[in-house]
């Protein structure tokens, strides 16, 4: 009897934990609003592929495909830049195999603005580092994709940006925070001053990142907890969840 209300106590612990770990804010800075959902690397997925093979797309798509499962979706985001039929721009990492691989090529565009980086999560935690530095150090991830520019190297703001930077858009990224936690961040859709990259790159300094890499611009979306079936809208290449 004992031994069954420890375990009954110990798995409230866990639900409580698990709970905490995750936290959801609007936050207004220098007249542009964000919002943020931190959370611990352990409970992110990645997403791509569908059983068949199929790229998932939509959050429409891959909420139909969780809820079959019995799965409750606490989080979903676009993950990096994509090309023609949503392949990813460069590495992409889930479950541990690559599906894409690491992409030094030169070219124009966000993505290819050097230093561009990747985000990763391996057996020690989450990361975002250089590219390069990825491609030296080659961790063994469990999920990984790369996206550019970073936003910030080792607390440095990316020298391409500018303070008066007339940039202004919408924009998502994902940053570490001192205590290992993950932060994605995106600008609220349709307000009347979205964020140039220098305030971008400058709002995750603010939080307390050290390290973030920029993810992708006007597509972007976030679902906290949805409840009701989505409808599908954007289209995206990878998907970030976090689920139950």
């Amino acid at each position: 009897m004992i031994f069954s209300r420890l375990v009954v106590l110990s798995l409230l612990a866990m639900a409580l934990l698990s709970t905490a770990q995750a936290e959801t804010r609007r936050v207004e800075r220098h007249g542009t609003i964000f919002h943020t959902y931190v959370t611990t690397p352990d409970r992110i997925s990645l997403f791509w592929l569908d059983p068949s093979g199929k790229p998932f797309h939509q959050f429409s798509t891959l909420q139909k495909f969780l809820v079959g499962q019995n799965k409750r979706i606490r989080f979903m985001m676009n993950g990096g830049i994509f090309e023609e039929g949503g392949i990813p721009s460069g590495l992409l990492v889930i479950d541990g195999q690559t599906l894409n691989p690491l992409n030094t090529n030169p070219g124009k565009g966000n993505f290819f603005l050097q230093p561009n980086g990747v985000f990763y999560i391996d057996h020690h935690g989450a990361n975002v580092v250089s590219t390069e530095s990825y491609a030296r150090t080659n961790p063994k991830s469990r999920l990984a994709i790369q996206s550019g520019p970073l936003l910030l190297r080792d607390g440095e703001t990316h020298h391409a940006f500018r303070v008066g930077s007339k940039n202004y858009l919408h924009r998502n990224g994902v940053g570490i925070l001192p205590d290992g936690r993950v932060l994605f961040v995106i600008t609220e859709f349709g307000q009347p001053r979205y964020a140039n990259l220098f305030e971008f790159a400058d709002f995750f300094r603010a939080q307390g990142c050290r390290n973030a890499l920029f993810l992708d611009g006007d597509i972007s979306q976030m679902k906290i907890d949805p409840t009701e079936p989505l409808t599908p809208n954007n289209y995206f290449g990878t998907i970030f969840a976090v689920i139950e």
